[in-house]
């Protein structure tokens, strides 16, 4: 297979390296330490009242002999204390807390005892059903738990040196690797819901044992090759679901919702359950860089370009229906049936930021900004004890209470669910933020976010320092300081993103020419640095008027307000029921102002028109005749809504021509 050249590709910089300190995300990390982190606990204990049970320690108790009972939850149960830990990892890297630490260690303890002599692991299957290991990968995701379980033992392994939840899940790993593979004797086949693939990358990284990244590659190689491997599987347990525990039908469209329709190479659309899709993308994208192959990077383009230009929210959200927690169509984005489950994004996040190491391009960045100030903020109230599973674009609290196909979307955020994948994610991704904001190569710093911080890397063979300081997302200027022991030689990349329709930059007070030094949406400076320079970022926030493709039919007629990567949308506490009988004006007038409001936000004030009600007392259908009374709206940052009660939400907008 051909090998590709990396284009200003960089490698991660270890979040040891990076720490944040910034107005906006300083509350949301802190909140996850304080918060998230300790009711999680006790959710994954079994001590919060209201809450959904969670019986993930119970039902490894169970699984070591330590107590008595059945199994509880869903099958997949185990991966919420996995990222749980993952998060404690990366937490206990920001600051020490031996408290905290002690829990992991004692919750690393029972996950040792609960482990088979053979390394196999996975409460649902040992209290269940031992004899059937691996006899139902379609629905029972024993690989998707044992890649959590992988992912967070490197986590803990790079966060404090203990090695003890490292050698449980390489003894896993081991066992998988015995299992599965082109060998006779093996199984020639790969988990219904992708994970394991990026996860043994992880644990190949940490421990540099290569049979663990050939086994992700051979995952990624099985899937979608003829026979249909999950057919067999079915057919050797009788057609039996595990839902029904009934002889079943294969639905139509089955392998396209595992992605395994194709071969890898050979997928170009983004289709089935979204989270999956985009896990097995980050999967795929650290196989081509491992590998260097062409082939496999470019359906990462391919399928990259089909997610972000034909089948993603403004919000950064991704899976367009309920039926499935997946991608239908290309321009289906439905507002008020969405699912864009939380999970679907933080995977959209990993995949970009995959992407990113292998060829630096804004088109990656600017997703994960995105999904960052709009998707993954809305996700978690301000309390941090309740979450929202669906992130809708349009709510109305009544058709979710009521209506059939729009049950699954809240108009409040929940304190747990059964099936609780989202707020353990969205703790881990919080906590390792800083990982997301520079990479770096030999020569390179790249600067891709623009959260408060300071990195320590080494360029040249020699250690530089980079700070940023902004109010960002509110205010449009970002200031970049350098450090270095003397003069020195390299290159920095800093993203304009393409929101910005007008940016400047200087250096120690000189203006840059961006327009001769942009190389894929970075200005790329290269130049004898002296020890402390100073870059100065204008970053023109003007409000805009946002459209859809024509092709998204929910969407004609209608505008998003956006202001810097910032979607705003409309509440019923601020502009009273009905929002779809409201229309921004032809000429809105806009005006933004700071609020003492949900954390001081800046809210958008704008002219508009609201359908009269009066004259519909008795009347269902009446000719048209168009009756307005002009209004003044107010829209809030998307990420905002829900914070104040129950109510009506709206991010599209109709326009008044």
């Amino acid at each position: 297979m051909g090998q590709f050249t990396k284009n200003m590709a960089a490698d991660e910089v270890p979040l040891c390296s990076v720490s944040i300190s910034d107005p906006f995300w300083d509350r949301q990390i802190e909140l996850v330490q304080s918060v998230v982190i300790p009711y999680q606990w006790e959710v994954l204990n079994d001590r919060v009242p209201e809450a959904e049970p969670s019986h993930a320690i119970m039902n490894l108790k169970i699984a070591a002999g330590i107590e008595k009972g059945d199994f509880n939850g869903f099958f997949f149960q185990d991966t919420d204390l996995y990222k749980w830990l993952e998060a404690v990892a990366y937490s206990l890297t920001i600051k020490e807390d031996k408290e905290l630490e002690k829990l992991a260690d004692d919750a690393i303890e029972l996950i040792g005892k609960a482990q088979c002599e053979d390394g196999y692991l996975n409460t649902f299957v040992q209290i269940r059903e031992p004899e059937k290991r691996f006899t139902n990968l379609e629905e029972c995701h024993e690989l998707y738990t044992a890649g959590h379980m992988i992912e967070a033992g490197v986590a803990y392994y790079q966060a404090t040196g203990k090695k003890a939840f490292l050698d449980i899940v390489s003894r896993f790993a081991d066992y998988i690797d015995s299992r599965f593979g082109v060998e006779e004797g093996k199984i020639h086949g790969y988990d219904g819901h992708q994970e394991v693939e990026l996860a043994l990358v992880r644990l190949y990284k940490a421990t540099g044992e290569e049979r663990y990244r050939k086994l992700a590659k051979y995952f990624l190689d099985a899937r979608g090759t003829e026979p249909f491997y999950l057919d067999e599987e079915w057919e050797k347990r009788g057609k039996i679901s595990y839902w029904t525990q009934k002889e079943i039908s294969a639905p139509k469209g089955r392998a396209a919702y595992f992605q395994a329709h194709k071969p890898v190479r050979e997928q170009t659309e983004a289709v089935g359950h979204a989270v999956r899709q985009v896990y097995m993308l980050t999967g795929m994208a650290d196989i081509a860089s491992l590998y260097g192959e062409e082939a496999m990077k470019n359906a990462c383009v391919t399928l990259w370009n089909n997610i972000v230009k034909k089948q993603m929210y403004i919000t950064g959200g991704i899976g367009s229906t309920g039926a499935g927690e997946a991608f239908t169509y290309d321009y289906d984005l439905p507002n008020d049936t969405i699912y864009s489950e939380t999970c679907a994004s933080i995977g959209l996040i990993f995949f970009a930021q995959r992407m990113l190491l292998m060829e630096n391009n804004r088109c990656y960045s600017d997703v994960i900004e995105k999904a960052l100030f709009n998707v993954i903020m809305s996700s978690m109230a301000k309390d941090g004890k309740h979450y929202f599973y669906v992130n809708p674009l349009e709510v109305e609290p009544k058709a979710s209470r009521k209506s059939p196909i729009k049950g699954h979307v809240k108009p409040v955020r929940q304190k747990w669910f059964g099936c609780a994948c989202c707020p353990p994610n969205l703790a881990r991704l919080l906590t390792s933020l800083r990982g997301y904001i520079y990479t770096a190569s030999e020569d390179t710093l790249y600067i891709h976010q623009y959260i408060g911080s300071e990195v320590t890397a080494k360029l040249n063979s020699k250690e530089v320092k980079a700070s940023i300081t902004s109010e960002y997302p509110w205010d449009e200027t970002v200031t970049i300081r350098l450090h270095s022991i003397e003069a020195e030689n390299y290159k920095v990349a800093v993203r304009i993103p393409g929101w910005c329709r007008k940016a400047e930059l200087t250096v120690d007070g000189e203006a840059i020419d961006l327009s001769s030094c942009m190389e894929n949406g970075y200005a790329v400076l290269s130049r004898r640095w002296s020890k402390e320079a100073v870059l100065i970022l204008t970053l023109s926030m003007p409000v805009e008027e946002m459209q859809a493709n024509p092709n998204v039919r929910n969407d004609l007629g209608k505008v998003a307000i956006q202001r810097g990567p910032l979607v705003y949308c409309l509440e019923e506490v601020d502009n009273g029921a009905n929002l779809p009988a409201i229309s921004l004006a032809k000429d809105p007038d806009f005006t933004v102002k700071k609020e003492e409001i949900l954390d001081g936000i800046l809210s958008i004030s704008a002219k508009g028109v609201r359908e009269e009600e009066a004259g519909w007392e008795d009347a269902l259908y009446l000719p048209y005749s168009r009756k307005t009374k002009d209004v003044t709206l107010k829209a809030v940052p998307y990420y905002s809504w829900g914070n104040r009660g129950e109510g009506e939400m709206l991010v599209w907008i109709r326009k008044e021509i």
